[in-house]
C-alpha cells in the first residue's frame, strides 16, 4: 500500500477510535476514490484497506452506497459506509 493509502487508513483507523471512545453505535464514513478515468471493472484503489482499518477496530460495514460527481477537481466516486459495532 502506497503513502497515501496508508495515510487514509490511518485516518480511518482513527475516526473508528474516536467513535468507539465517544460510545457510537453508527459510524458513518465517506470514501473517495479519485480515479474515475477506467470505467472497466477493477479495485478501487486503497478502498479495501480503509474498510479493514475501520473493521480492525471493532466495526462491521452494514450498508453502502456509491455515488459518481464532478467537482472542481474532477470525476470522483464517494462511497458512504455505515458501520455498527462487531
Amino acid at each position: 500500500m502506497g503513502f497515501i493509502n496508508n495515510a487514509k487508513a490511518s485516518m480511518a483507523t482513527d475516526a473508528a477510535i474516536r467513535a468507539r471512545e465517544n460510545g457510537q453505535t453508527v459510524l458513518v464514513y465517506k470514501f473517495i476514490e479519485a480515479h474515475t478515468a477506467s470505467k472497466s471493472t477493477a479495485p478501487m484503489q486503497g478502498m479495501a484497506e480503509q474498510i479493514q482499518a475501520i473493521e480492525a477496530e471493532g466495526w462491521y460495514l452494514d450498508h453502502m452506497a456509491a455515488t459518481e460527481g464532478k467537482a472542481l477537481t474532477g470525476e470522483r466516486v464517494a462511497i458512504v459506509c455505515l458501520f455498527r459495532p462487531a
